[in-house]
């Protein structure tokens, strides 16, 4: 699978670059950026992938969160795709903000029309690492995955289907209970049609309920004066409430007041992040 150079910076004596390529899965061109620490010039490293929410492309992580210096340290290749296929003609795709266009909410969409392209779940579950690995200095046994809201919400959720994938999860402001709030009723029932029982899948307040996987050490960081979490769009305590049922360990850190759903909000804790995944990729 050919691979296009967009861009290419130094960056903490290593390179935040950004490419194209065309997906097999999503049958349009893509973009990912990619961060290679200094360590990837001489050998292997582990890859962190981290998923953005709404709205978002692969350049508001990489421009915005402030992780290179972090992940330079660490030895992690820090991989940052696409919300959302791009440029598929479907009708209704550039409609609303949280829906279609910059809002995969990664899943498998089972209904026309988004079915044939928007399959956001396949394709940073199999087609991306796949990619990834056969291109970089990678590892590929030494892989984990973080994000931010809806990215957050894809994080665990593909953390959770696929235990022992991932040795490490995180998440900023995560929708955790979609089948709960507007915004994952919206999306889970427009991608995956109105048997609300299917978007169970992909829910990580219900996957959690029957998680039986390897240990997963979860972190979470919700600011305080989100005005998501006021408007009941993320719900992290349903989540926590199931993980401590469960007994699946979790960190869940309420940063005090001010601290909102921003890129300055992700950036004021990125290294707390970086550091919860280098402990156990690096382990």
């Amino acid at each position: 699978m050919a691979l296009k150079q967009v861009s290419n910076n130094k960056c903490f004596e290593g390179f935040q670059k950004v490419f194209e390529h065309d997906s097999a899965e999503l049958k349009c061109k893509m973009k990912f950026g990619i961060y290679l620490p200094p360590k990837a010039e001489t050998g292997k490293c582990p890859v962190l992938y981290w998923l953005s929410g709404l709205t978002c492309t692969e350049q508001n992580f990489i421009t915005k969160a402030a992780f290179q210096q972090a992940a330079a340290e660490h030895g992690l290749i820090v991989v940052a795709p696409d919300t959302s296929p791009r440029g598929c003609n479907i009708e209704g795709e550039d409609e609303s903000w949280d829906f279609g266009t910059g809002a995969g909410f990664y899943v498998d969409a089972t209904e026309d029309p988004w079915k044939t392209n928007y399959r956001m779940y396949s394709y940073i579950k199999d087609e991306l690492p796949k990619l990834i690995n056969a291109n970089f200095p990678t590892d590929p046994e030494r892989m984990s995955i973080f994000g931010h809201s809806m990215g957050g919400h894809g994080a665990l959720i593909l953390a959770l289907k696929n235990p022992g994938k991932y040795k490490s999860v995180s998440a900023f402001a995560p929708i955790c209970n979609p089948i709960q709030c507007q915004w994952g009723k919206k999306a889970l029932g427009g991608y995956l049609g109105p048997d609300a029982s299917k978007w169970e899948a992909y829910d990580a307040t219900q996957l959690v309920k029957s998680y039986s996987g390897a240990r997963l050490d979860i972190l979470i960081d919700q600011g305080k004066d989100d005005q998501f979490l006021s408007a009941g769009q993320l719900l992290p305590d349903n989540f926590i409430a199931a993980c401590t049922e469960r007994k699946i360990p979790v960190v869940f850190r309420l940063q005090q007041a001010g601290y909102d759903h921003s890129y300055y909000f992700i950036a004021s804790f990125i290294n707390d992040h970086i550091k919860h995944h280098a402990k156990f990729l690096n382990a």
